[in-house]
């Protein structure tokens, strides 16, 4: 059992990012339990994890949702616990797509256990006292997140200066989507939409071209980010960061001021990278992904 679970702390690096970090709320992520993912987001303070989910993991049934229907109904008990105390939180699908999902926090959790007869779930109560433990130890001191990103990014097999400038970027981005969110932005979607019109000033591709010319899978949950190389990295950051000081100067008030912003913001980017690829003679833009993993199986790992 100890085996167990620090071979958890191994899988759960991978999902730990910096305190508020990047793209789509990246505190809301999937950890692993023997090899099953566990859709949580962080909600009210505290991990809330996806109902449905444990069941799968505890039962291995092949409809999760309709195995936690039949113990509700059992369960009388059970399912007014999980009715009146378990709110709808959204996550996101295998799709991709965010929806909200019946969630429990660890306690909540706790009580479902107890209705489902397995061994697993000895080791799944002491995993779950696991992350909300690192978690806790995170909030109180961020660098332990940034840390075990490190890790992660040097087992994978990135050379140091690249990691400060991808964990840089993520500060980057998350005071950009901080900035944005004061102005009034809040939807994912504008979110993606601003992000990309960053990128089309910066590198002339929105990110969802830029993944199709690295050859990174349309449904894969390959960061884009991971698969770029420093310059590529630097001019993102610009395009961000300079978005987010004439944001700052200039607080426009509605989507579409927020979206000139984003492009003009992109468009300091782009000249940059045009003025690096006359000196270079090349083009700055890889289509290559960063360690040149040309397996799409790998990819979508």
């Amino acid at each position: 059992m100890v085996n167990t679970i620090l071979e958890l702390s191994t899988y759960l690096g991978n999902f730990y990012k910096m305190k508020k970090n990047k793209d789509i709320e990246p505190q809301n992520k999937i950890v692993v339990f023997k090899g099953k993912e566990v859709r949580r987001a962080w909600h009210d303070n505290e991990w809330y994890y996806s109902l449905v989910d444990i069941v799968g993991v505890l039962t291995n049934s092949v409809n999760p949702t309709d195995y936690l229907k039949k113990i509700r109904k059992r369960d009388k008990e059970l399912g007014s616990y999980l009715g009146t105390s378990c709110p709808q939180v959204e996550m996101e699908t295998s799709t991709g797509k965010r929806r909200k999902t019946l969630a429990g926090n660890t306690k909540d959790t706790f009580r479902l256990i107890q209705s489902i007869p397995s061994k697993k779930a000895e080791p799944f109560k002491q995993w779950l006292a696991q992350v909300g433990k690192e978690r806790l130890d995170e909030i109180e001191n961020p660098e332990l997140a940034q840390a075990r990103m490190k890790e992660i990014y040097e087992k994978k097999g990135y050379p140091k200066d690249w990691i400060d400038k991808r964990l840089r970027g993520m500060a980057i981005r998350q005071n950009l989507t901080d900035e944005w969110k004061e102005r009034g932005i809040k939807e994912q979607r504008d979110f993606a939409i601003l992000t990309a019109e960053i990128s089309k000033a910066t590198f002339g591709i929105t990110p969802s071209q830029y993944k199709n010319l690295k050859n990174l899978p349309e449904k894969s949950k390959a960061n884009l980010r991971d698969h770029m190389d420093d310059l590529e990295l630097i001019f993102t950051m610009l395009g961000e960061r300079m978005t987010t000081e004439i944001s700052k100067e200039e607080e426009p008030d509605t989507f579409d001021k927020n979206k000139d912003v984003a492009k003009r913001g992109g468009k300091v980017a782009g000249n940059a990278r045009k003025e690096a690829e006359k000196e270079l003679g090349r083009s700055v833009i890889s289509k290559q992904n960063y360690l040149g993993i040309d397996d799409k199986k790998k990819l979508e790992q």
